[in-house]
């Protein structure tokens, strides 16, 4: 029997039980698939997300919710929203507004690559943190 594209509605249900209420959200530009950086949702954050088209995140360090962007202006657009087979990680694809997703004023994250036995740092920050969150 051929293939077709017709699109298969599901019943799918987030897991959020086997991480203790959490799930990671990978986060990317929805242009290139750079990954911009990694953060975790609970049920409200992932809601959040999903009704104001802005990431929303739990901190696990804060113990509170917070809005990409909210204190730097560097805040995510969402563009597609996917999750893996098991329904317990998502990927979030995004406009990412103002170049830098990190709190190093990085544009990823992911800008420290190990090379010959050692981490080496491969971007320039693209604003000095520390005067964007008055540490």
């Amino acid at each position: 029997m051929p293939r077709t594209e017709a699109r298969r509605q599901t019943m799918i249900k987030i897991d959020f039980d086997k991480m203790g209420g959490l799930i990671p959200a990978v986060i990317q530009d929805y242009q290139t698939n750079e990954v911009l950086m990694v953060a975790f949702f609970d049920e409200k954050a992932l809601n959040l997300t999903l009704e104001t088209g802005k990431t929303w995140f739990f901190s696990r360090s804060r113990n509170k919710y917070w809005m990409k962007g909210e204190q730097s202006g560097n805040t995510q657009d969402v563009m597609e929203v996917l999750t893996d087979c098991d329904a317990d990680t998502v990927v979030i694809k995004v406009r990412q507004n103002g170049g830098a997703a990190c709190h190093t004023g990085n544009r990823t994250c992911f800008y420290v690559r190990w090379e010959d036995g050692q981490w080496v740092e491969h971007s320039e920050p693209l604003f000095d943190p520390d005067e964007v969150y008055k540490k």
